[in-house]
């Protein structure tokens, strides 16, 4: 059972009078110092960020719709192949406190990885909130100075929650208008109706912002958002590529959006039909040279959410990029990667997901550009933060109507249930598990969503939980027949989006989650030769050209016929009543020995 705020706080005192409290000694955090002070002393300071320079620009990415405090466990498995390998974000459990010289045990060591999960959770409670994220961001403006300070939404925050689903999307922008989010670009934002993306943009008080974001050329000629005031005619870009804030002292800071590229791919286009998204560097470091040129920005950033593997790859190739403040990956990193590139070099960050992180990055700005820099990537620790009232007031009221059913208990769990990381999470085996069972399945495929927060041992699953997982718009389920050799192409496709050397080929989230299907991966190998010896949970050897019965959800290309994943799991929990993995499907992965991105 996790301790209540006060006694987290008595316990944390008296860790800090016997010098006991945790430290964070965080590596390439300023330009001038290899490590900062401890960023875990006491109570008092956690959240003391230390004045610096003339401008701070506050981070969030990937919260998913996550208004109220939760738990969530990073990854055990991390890969990176290639340039990657050994890298951020690629570093997992003690080779990532080691890279980053934060000690083992500490408050800091739970928030960033894995390592003793469940015990950490308990002692330190949850993480997240928008009331408490509200209280730290109000906090870091006063300190700093609100015309010195401008808080940057990195996407993916419609989306991922029931109360996400069933307002489609409005219970976040309001929340965020709430936080005072100046400039935001997207993700999963562009998952509900091209019309509804449309009237939350609208709604939403900052500025709304991507480079890469083009209307189709069949669309243009009577483009039905003709009048929206982003839409730009000529380039026919249907947002502001970028925008530029005046901040103290007359310094120009430029943000440019650049959403996620690869959105019609991963999600259903059906839904946004007349867009066009892509990586568009070329494009990127054209719209980047005109604002240097006509702007005269101070400071130039870009809000990305191309995943932290892409942004290092179009750092290197993109210049005149002061930093790029990074998404979609999860990642929780706490310091920059230095990218060098032909103009100079690019900060390169990523701020975790859920709501769980704070980036602040402090400019020293002078004679027209950026001199020095300091970076903290801050968690939020609910027992730490008082909730700010009025944000907790909206999020109470919002939620009101909801309640009865958000609030049903549908089964407890006997072990951690968890999702992130490449592959099976033990929340995903739930999912495959329900899907095989009320499906009459042989196999299910789950998505890799790398979304979804975590349940403790002995907690109670209510629906919230359930819909935490499976909250997206096209959540239909289906029952059918497919052969071997399609299975095996579905898991090689998957696998070389996740795993391509290349990331401008990375397309997606993690490996696809399997139910009642085990196999072997070989993530150094090339497309179509990842993937071997699959077999049904009692040994039997898949064929390619004998047909299985597989269950699944999240059809991209068209919608699928069934009911939607979220019944079929709260059915089957009701019916198990003790959630229990019988069974983790996860494959038997070769050539990764000293691969510091696995356990």
């Amino acid at each position: 059972m996790s301790i209540n705020r006060r006694e987290f706080m008595q316990v944390m005192g008296m860790a800090a009078a016997a010098g006991m409290l945790p430290g964070c000694e965080g590596k390439n955090t300023g330009t001038n110092t290899g490590k900062t002070s401890s960023a875990m002393k006491a109570p008092r300071d956690t959240y003391h960020v230390p004045k610096f320079g003339n401008v701070t620009l506050m981070h969030m990415t990937d919260c998913h719709a996550q208004l109220m405090p939760i738990y969530f466990r990073e990854p055990s498995v991390n890969l990176g192949l290639g340039k990657a390998l050994g890298q951020p974000p690629h570093l997992v459990g003690d080779k990532f406190l080691k890279h980053f010289g934060i000690k083992p045990h500490t408050l800091a060591a739970h928030a960033f990885t894995y390592l003793d999960y469940v015990e950490a959770a308990k002692t330190y409670g949850k993480v997240g909130g928008f009331a408490h994220l509200r209280t730290l961001v109000k906090r870091l403006r006063a300190d700093m100075g609100a015309d010195k300070t401008l808080l940057l939404d990195g996407g993916d925050t419609w989306q991922g929650s029931g109360t996400a689903y069933w307002t489609r999307g409005k219970d976040m922008v309001q929340a965020c208008n709430l936080l005072g989010v100046d400039v935001m670009t997207g993700h999963w934002e562009f998952t509900y109706q091209d019309t509804e993306v449309m009237d939350n943009i609208r709604e939403f008080n900052g500025d709304f912002i991507s480079q890469n974001i083009f209307v189709k050329d069949d669309a243009a000629f009577d483009y039905k958002f003709a009048d929206y005031p982003g839409f730009d005619e000529d380039s026919q870009r249907a947002f502001k590529p970028y925008t530029i804030k005046e901040m103290a002292g007359g310094i120009r800071v430029a943000i440019v959006g650049q959403a996620f590229p690869y959105t019609p791919i991963a999600n259903p286009s059906r839904f946004i039909p007349d867009w066009t998204f892509g990586i568009n560097d070329e494009s990127m470091q054209a719209v980047v040279d005109e604002i240097r040129a006509k702007e005269k920005p101070d400071v130039l950033v870009v809000l990305s959410h191309n995943g932290m593997d892409v942004d290092l790859k179009m750092a290197s190739r993109v210049s005149g990029i002061d930093a790029i403040f990074g998404g979609h990956t999860h990642d929780g990193v706490p310091a920059p990667t230095v990218v060098s590139n032909k103009g100079g070099r690019t900060l390169v960050t990523n701020a975790g997901s859920n709501g769980k992180f704070l980036g602040v990055m402090q400019f020293d700005v002078r004679n027209g550009k950026v001199q020095d820099f300091r970076y903290k990537l801050l968690p939020i620790f609910s027992n730490l933060l008082e909730p700010d009232a009025e944000m907790a007031n909206y999020i109470e009221e919002m939620r009101k109507p909801y309640l009865k059913t958000l609030s049903e208990e549908l089964a407890v769990t006997d072990s951690l249930l968890y999702r992130r990381g490449n592959f099976n999470g033990t929340f995903d085996q739930v999912i495959c598990d329900a899907l095989r069972e009320v499906g009459g399945a042989q196999i299910a495929l789950s998505p890799g969503f790398r979304w979804g927060t975590s349940i403790l041992p002995g907690q109670t699953i209510t629906m919230e939980n359930v819909m935490d997982q499976t909250a997206i718009t096209y959540p239909e389920t289906y029952v059918r027949e497919m052969s071997g050799q399609n299975i095996k192409d579905i898991l090689e496709d998957v696998g070389d989006n996740l795993f391509n050397i290349d990331p401008y080929f990375q397309q997606g989230g993690d490996m696809v989650r399997v139910g009642g299907l085990d196999y072997t991966i070989d993530p150094t190998q090339k497309i179509g030769k990842r993937i071997t010896d699959m077999r049904l949970d009692d040994g039997t050897q898949i064929e390619a050209n004998k047909d299985y019965v597989v269950a699944g959800w999240a059809t991209v290309g068209s919608k699928a016929p069934g009911k939607p994943i979220w019944d079929v799991v709260a059915e089957y929990l009701r019916e198990e009543k003790v959630a229990k993995i019988k069974k983790l499907n996860t494959p038997k992965i070769l050539n990764v020995k000293g691969n510091p991105g696995i356990a």
